[in-house]
């Protein structure tokens, strides 16, 4: 929702302040929305940060910065300001009741995908073996996912 260029720049910049530098990022694609087809598109964009912070304290503080950001929780997959997930953390394998690391659906989601294939295209999957590029020929996601650009 609201200027998702802006949203996207702000919660980099916030995640580069408090979690730890900003390694790498990646193009901003353009997606049909997930889960609820029904509102305007997504950008989405990965990021590589080198962090202090144990997964969960990291989690709490993506959160956080979600709140600052104006983020409300009413709709599942419904419209958000910002959405921010971890991906991967470390090679750790993580299943806790809030924190499920790797995400376990980013093997099924192009617009995981393709931008985390800009930054990471060989790093291999903790649970299934398969690199980033793997899972990119692999997976099944039909919806349009492009390369945004601004006009």
């Amino acid at each position: 929702m609201g200027n998702r260029t802006v949203n996207l720049f702000t919660a980099k910049q916030l995640i580069g302040k408090s979690c730890g530098e900003i390694i790498h990022s990646s193009s901003l694609y353009e997606t049909e929305a997930w889960g609820n087809p029904n509102q305007e598109t997504f950008l989405n964009q990965a990021v590589c940060i080198s962090t202090l912070y144990s997964a969960s304290d990291l989690l709490i503080e993506l959160l956080s910065i979600e709140e600052r950001m104006g983020r409300i929780r009413k709709e599942k997959y419904g419209p958000r300001i910002i959405d921010i997930d971890i991906i991967f953390f470390n090679h750790d394998v993580i299943r806790e009741n809030k924190l499920q690391i790797p995400h376990p659906e980013m093997q099924h989601r192009l617009f995981v995908l393709l931008p985390l294939s800009e930054i990471a295209p060989d790093y291999i999957h903790p649970v299934s073996g398969y690199s980033v590029n793997e899972l990119l020929l692999r997976c099944n996601d039909t919806l349009t996912v492009k390369k945004f650009l601004p006009a």
